[in-house]
């Protein structure tokens, strides 16, 4: 996924285990301490690492969003979509604003194959942060896939999810080998824009 700062809001930074008196399988140091090193380890490319610091981390301050959604970034890199997304709703239904942990909320449900639930916290996403390509560019995957695979059912119908409106003068559905390719993984940067949305562009 894509990085986001670290933020330390609501990360003790002291009180934690002293070092000299860490019990047997807990990592040395205080909460604050499991925070920065898990994060960092995030960023090196150990997203394995870092999930085992920040669930320790996560397990003393359950209610630092901070360290939830770090959390959750290592999940995902690693892997652990479902854990990824259940941190990543929780920081998103404690403040429903955060657009990052509704974009987290969306591609990690995408990985699961959830895609109404991807599309409509992508869409959320998208609405709090408009010039977000990244965002844009997963929620137009997302809605991609459904109509993909609404299509493979028979003709979309209105008001189906992912249905897109046809082009002006189109007499048929939407051309299948078009469909194929406008389908990739949640969160590249590659994905084709359905039609309409080229159409409206060129108005």
């Amino acid at each position: 996924m894509d990085e986001r700062n670290d933020r330390v809001d609501g990360v003790a930074g002291g009180g934690g285990v002293p070092e000299e008196l860490g019990r047997p399988g807990e990592p040395v140091g205080d909460v604050y301490e499991w925070f920065r090193r898990g994060a960092k380890l995030l960023a090196q490319g150990n997203p394995a690492a870092a999930e085992q610091l920040l669930a320790r981390a996560a397990a003393a301050e359950p209610d630092s969003r901070s360290i939830r959604e770090t959390l959750a970034r290592a999940q995902f890199d690693a892997g652990s979509y479902a854990a990824a997304l259940e941190n990543f709703r929780a920081v998103a239904l404690a403040d429903p604003s955060d657009d990052y942990a509704q974009f987290g909320w969306g591609v990690a449900a995408a990985r699961l194959g959830d895609f109404e639930t991807s599309a409509e916290h992508l869409a959320l996403a998208v609405a709090m942060r408009p010039d977000t390509d990244h965002y844009r560019a997963a929620l137009r995957q997302t809605r991609a896939t459904l109509a993909a695979r609404a299509g493979s059912f028979g003709p979309l119908l209105p008001g189906a999810p992912g249905y897109l409106e046809p082009p002006r003068g189109a007499g048929g559905p939407p051309d299948e080998a078009e469909d194929r390719e406008s389908v990739q993984e949640p969160g590249t940067t590659g994905a084709r824009e359905p039609t309409d949305e080229r159409d409206r562009r060129a108005e």
